[in-house]
């Protein structure tokens, strides 16, 4: 059955054009197959970077682009603060491996309109876009109760996860440093300096709770691997 939105667009003759960012090639193909088989929807390019993304976008400004948050060169949520300066109208959907709320959270605050998870079906991903399209806010079931319930804790006094002190570049050395990458490689790949990284490894130590860099790097590659599970 087609949704009421997608039977008024198809019958306009016009198709909501969708930009799809993720490093995954597969992935990608995915998406692009089922999007282009929509009735009302239709994918007008994909990058596996965040810079080819944001000139891409820039260049063709989609309705909406559908963006993973872990890209070769940057974060997702870089990528999506640079769309909500420089191109407002272009509705963000995230779509990410990570199920924890505080990803959710930062996606939102940056800009995105909706999160869903890559393991929820296909169907769900369209009913999605479809819904950002429309200017609505998207999370699933599960997410949506998470916010409320964290809201409410947090409106009680009740301390967080550490983790969500972070900010999102101190998250993004974290989630790095849990690859096992080296402060110059990060440094190299974020475009900042090694003294820069190695302040926020210090910022991140205090937050964290932790003595030395060996710990810190024990932490965040326990935190890649609860990921993982």
């Amino acid at each position: 059955m087609i949704p009421p939105s997608a039977k008024t667009t198809e019958s306009s003759g016009e198709k909501r054009r969708i930009f799809i960012v993720d490093d995954h090639p597969l992935v990608r193909e995915w998406l692009t197959n089922f999007i282009n088989q929509q009735p009302d929807l239709t994918v007008c390019g994909e990058a596996e970077t965040s810079s080819d993304a944001k000139s891409a976008i820039l260049a063709q400004l989609p309705d909406a682009a559908v963006i993973d948050l872990s890209l070769k060169d940057s974060s997702g949520i870089e990528l999506i603060k640079e769309l909500k300066r420089c191109c407002p109208k272009v509705a963000v959907l995230v779509l990410s491996m990570h199920e924890e709320y505080h990803y959710a959270q930062r996606a939102l605050l940056a800009g995105a309109r909706g999160y869903v998870m890559k393991r929820e079906t296909t169907r769900s991903v369209i009913t999605a876009i479809r819904d950002v399209l429309q200017g609505k806010l998207f999370l699933n079931q599960g997410m949506a109760a998470t916010v409320v319930e964290h809201l409410v804790t947090q409106r009680g006094g009740e301390p967080g996860s550490p983790i969500e002190t972070l900010s999102d570049r101190e998250m993004q050395v974290f989630e790095l440093l849990g690859k096992g990458w080296s402060t110059r490689k990060i440094g190299e790949t974020l475009g900042i300096t090694v003294k820069t990284v190695q302040a926020y490894c210090v910022r991140i130590k205090e937050k964290l709770h932790v003595q030395s860099a060996t710990e810190l790097r024990r932490e965040a590659v326990r935190f890649q691997e609860a990921e993982r599970c």
